[in-house]
């Protein structure tokens, strides 16, 4: 009997942590934005506890943050976390890349799976959590390519830092059609053999993704 309301609880934490997960990836909560236990508790029906539960789903996801005497609020990337986080992703994702000649066919076929639910999501979803998610498999099957648990776990932290970001982007462009393409040529690259080519076409593509990542959370575009 326990174990049966202890799993009843858990559930409904984690559709608690959807439900603020899902108005985060549509903007409804934008970063920054306070997130109130009683305000939350009242809206989806559900007592203070579970909320807070949830909030700390949240927080160890890099979606939210603690804000020190002010309680839980919408992670918000500063400047230099976008910056700070790009390099890292091109480090990891270029690792991944290089070793394709070396990789299994199953971490091959990764990148192409992703790829192709990266392309269908995109055609079919409305949902900007799930086209996040899916571009975001893209990248990190890239870094699969390296046969590096710790490097994939290393790049699953970075995308969690990223996501709400990367979310906002899915959001407003309206050229998502050629994002999946520019994805596809960068795979078609790698798939003739030409990893030095994928290497200088991902580094413009992480580039753009940097420029086009600060100004959208609100941050000026530097130039080297």
């Amino acid at each position: 009997m326990y174990d049966d309301l202890a799993l009843e609880h858990s559930s409904t934490v984690d559709r608690a942590a959807d439900e603020i997960r899902r108005a985060l990836f549509a903007g409804r909560l934008t970063p920054g934005t306070p997130l109130r236990e009683v305000g939350l508790s009242a809206a989806m029906g559900v007592g203070r506890s579970t909320v807070r539960e949830a909030l700390a789903l949240l927080v160890a996801e890099g979606l939210a943050v603690r804000v020190p005497n002010r309680g839980v609020a919408v992670k918000q990337l500063t400047a230099d976390d976008v910056h700070d986080v790009s390099r890292a992703r091109a480090a990891l994702e270029s690792a991944g890349v290089r070793r394709w000649d070396e990789a299994s066919e199953s971490e091959r076929q990764r990148v192409r799976d992703a790829l192709t639910r990266y392309a269908a999501v995109a055609s079919e979803s409305g949902d900007p959590a799930a086209l996040t998610h899916a571009h975001l498999r893209v990248h990190q099957a890239l870094v699969g390519l390296s046969g590096s648990e710790r490097l994939s776990s290393t790049a699953d932290v970075l995308s969690s830092e990223i996501r709400l970001g990367l979310a906002h982007l899915d959001r407003i462009r309206a050229n998502v059609a050629e994002q999946v393409a520019e994805h596809r040529a960068l795979v078609a690259r790698l798939e003739a053999g030409d990893v030095e080519g994928t290497l200088r076409q991902l580094d413009d593509h992480l580039s753009a993704a940097e420029r086009s990542l600060l100004d959208a959370t609100g941050h000026a575009t530097i130039t080297s």
